[in-house]
């Protein structure tokens, strides 16, 4: 009984700590307008501001240059600014199609996660209420339920190391994991393997069968979905095109201003002023094409998704637990 009790106390304290960070913005409450436009962390500014002044520097050769090429020469070097008027309106058509793509790929790996989310439980409802009463079927059932998120994130990553799942099933089975070819299918075989036992042994009804087995089929389609996604990115010509055409854009932009403006100190500001939006959101439609890769900022919250499936899944046993040591009044 005492091991029992500890064994609870681990993972409600597991539950507590591993729970999702309870901030305003995973919440989904707003921070306040000048709060995210003034914030640097988690901002794409960092990572633009290299190529963005950049273009700054390329902006002050050009300028110190066609003035000395007028000053020597009498010449003066300029474009008139109607041709960037109109190819800056194509250029932001190209970005916002290609931003408008990607999205569409990081809201589809959302939901497919959400499937994954949903289906977990499913999986482990449905084995408790039509599964086996012998405890360690049980108990495994739903460990090795939770342990699918998380190696299905692993899998998406490209990782190998599995610390949760030495904690959910013990260092062998996690080492078991961690050494097939591809470890999702592993565990989904391991919990094929469970139903099996429950049926051969009479202990599960062949209906139920169907639909459980039905819902742990359902967890390899998420992650196939997930994993088409990953490898089969936008066409790697499309992002090359649109490069190029924004560097085309931004070196010759300060031609177009130089007489346009008529202060020729302000070319360098105007020019970074322009390639700053232009960049980030290049840099933004790039990023969104994987949305599960930690590096990249936009990239979705799967350890707190799959700390959320484990902590709702053993939560399930420790409530079972409790209903049979505090069975309710007036029954057996």
């Amino acid at each position: 009984m005492s091991t029992s009790r500890e064994q609870s106390s681990a993972r409600t304290s597991f539950r507590t700590s591993g729970s999702p960070d309870p901030s305003p913005q995973r919440r989904g409450v707003r921070t306040g307008f000048w709060r995210e436009a003034v914030t640097i962390q988690g901002s794409i500014t960092p990572i633009v501001l290299p190529t963005v002044l950049l273009f700054g520097v390329l902006a002050v050769f050009t300028t110190v240059g066609a003035l000395l090429v007028e000053q020597t020469t009498g010449i003066r070097v300029g474009i008139a600014s109607t041709p960037h008027e109109y190819i800056g309106v194509a250029l932001g058509v190209l970005l916002v199609l290609r931003n408008n793509a990607g999205h569409e790929r990081w809201w589809e790996a959302r939901r497919l996660w959400g499937g994954i989310v949903n289906q977990s439980r499913n999986l482990a409802i449905s084995g408790l209420a039509y599964g086996p009463r012998d405890p360690r079927w049980r108990e495994g059932w739903v460990r090795w339920a939770a342990a699918f998120s998380h190696v299905a994130r692993r899998s998406l990553r490209a990782e190998r190391e599995l610390p949760e799942l030495e904690a959910l099933l013990g260092p062998d089975d996690a080492a078991r994991v961690a050494a097939a070819q591809h470890m999702p299918t592993y565990v989904a075989m391991r919990l094929a393997a469970l139903l099996r036992e429950a049926v051969e042994n009479g202990e599960m009804d062949r209906f139920a069968f169907v639909q459980v087995d039905r819902e742990r089929a359902s967890l390899i389609d998420h992650l196939g979905g997930c994993e088409r996604i990953l490898r089969t990115p936008l066409p790697l010509v499309y992002s090359i095109k649109i490069r190029r055409f924004i560097f085309v854009f931004l070196l010759t932009l300060p031609l177009a201003l130089l007489y346009r403006v008529g202060v020729s100190w302000l070319v360098p500001f105007l020019t970074v002023m322009v390639a700053y939006p232009i960049v980030s959101l290049d840099h933004i439609g790039v990023e969104l094409q994987n949305p599960f890769a930690k590096e990249n900022l936009n990239h979705l919250p799967l350890d707190d998704i799959c700390r959320t499936i484990e902590g709702n899944l053993l939560g399930l046993l420790d409530a079972e637990r409790q209903g049979e040591t505090n069975p309710a009044p007036g029954a057996g």
